[in-house]
């Protein structure tokens, strides 16, 4: 039990370090556009092509290494990993600084997707949905500790001290992988035909869509956070670290409750997660008028953000395992990839609405997502409860 505490912990670490190097740039947005003299709008963008990279690469390296020995590769994608936040620190310009990122990127999705697929291979059944979600808390609590120290890192040192601080904790977090893990883990071999052969299976199709549009609806603000507390909701610069650390918190709780749901109601409770999401986004520049309602609105849709990790996580697993266990890496990796197909999606679409609309649009933008997400969970859970009719269960 104390074993599978410490490689619990070191699962946790891995994918706190890969948030907070992922969302770092949502803190820092204002100083890197002073530090490169471009707009806000820009530098936002490199949300946009991180998350392209990572969701565009992740399916292509996890097929590759899907033959490998998984605690090998995890060590080389965690050292490639810390080489590019390595780039970011030297950064001579925004150009430089965007490469680095692209670098990053390449090998986040899989080192996470392997850290899911150890989660799901050393934890009990009955610990499953508790270990699965605690390692996408893992996120959250990047951005609770990690993003608003590296804002304030940023604020008070410079951003580059915030990229040294990400270096030095994953360092440590390869040298707990390197002493922790197992070492003889690899999935079931297969050709790489034999490990897309995931991919005809509708309750797959379906279900990678829904994190997609979930996080798309979300980034459509989150991107902007900064800006948003600060020009839109007028608090100071010395209560956005108070803040941001708050929202961490509520994504942490969001996290927490989201391995709730997967032991209850699972994907049956999301149609209802959107519906308030709808509401809140739609109606959310007349709630901004009120600075804290605004804050009390953010934090609620920060807090439904990762309900939908669990459950969706368990849903590609089980098929997975029932069906297709030649691609167990490769369904782990669905949820990453289609979220950050979604981060991109939504900061793209923020974006342009920044620059054509304004910040007070971001919330009606968002809340387009959020119909289509609603849509794809109620076409999920029929399949689904199709599939149990003929004695199949995937929930």
């Amino acid at each position: 039990m104390k074993q599978f505490k410490v490689q619990s912990f070191v699962l946790v670490l891995v994918a706190f370090i890969l948030g907070f190097s992922e969302f770092l740039i949502v803190g820092i947005l204002d100083d890197l556009s002073n530090q490169f003299n471009v707009p806000v709008a820009t530098v936002g963008y490199l949300v946009t092509i991180f998350a392209m990279v990572y969701a565009i690469s992740t399916p292509f390296i996890t097929v590759l290494i899907g033959k490998y020995n998984l605690f090998w590769s995890l060590m080389v994608m965690m050292s490639v990993f810390t080489f590019g936040n390595g780039l970011s620190l030297v950064a001579p310009n925004f150009i430089f600084l965007a490469i680095s990122r692209i670098v990053t990127a390449l090998v986040s999705g899989a080192a996470i997707s392997i850290a899911l697929t150890f989660a799901g291979h050393i934890a009990p059944m009955s610990k499953r949905a508790w270990l699965l979600s605690w390692v996408f808390a893992g996120f959250s609590i990047a951005s609770v500790f990690g993003v608003p120290l590296g804002t304030w890192i940023s604020t008070n040192f410079g951003w580059r001290m915030a990229f040294l601080t990400i270096i030095v904790i994953s360092l440590i977090t390869l040298g707990l992988v390197f002493l922790s893990l197992p070492r003889d883990f690899k999935q079931k071999g297969s050709s790489i035909l034999g490990q897309l052969a995931l991919f005809k299976d509708r309750r797959i199709q379906i279900g990678m869509l829904l994190p997609m549009f979930n996080l798309a609806a979300i980034y459509v603000f989150y991107t902007y956070l900064r800006p948003i507390v600060t020009h839109q909701l007028h608090f100071s610069t010395q209560l956005l670290t108070v803040l941001l650390f708050v929202f961490g918190i509520a994504s942490i709780f969001g996290n927490r409750a989201s391995g709730k749901l997967t032991e209850g109601w699972g994907l049956h409770a999301m149609p209802t997660v959107y519906i308030i999401q709808f509401i809140l986004l739609i109606m959310m520049p007349i709630l901004f008028n009120s600075r804290w309602l605004g804050v009390g609105v953010l934090m609620i849709l920060i807090f439904g953000m990762p309900l939908l990790n669990s459950p969706i996580q368990i849903h590609f697993l089980q098929v997975a395992e029932q069906n297709y266990p030649q691609s167990i890496v490769l369904a782990s990796s669905l949820n990453s990839i289609f979220s950050n197909f979604g981060i991109a999606l939504g900061s793209a679409t923020g974006g342009v609405i920044v620059s054509s609309l304004g910040m007070h649009a971001v919330g009606p933008g968002g809340a387009v997502y959020t119909i289509v997400t609603l849509g794809l969970v109620i076409w999920l859970n029929q399949i689904n409860r199709n599939w149990q009719r003929n004695g199949i269960v995937t929930e």
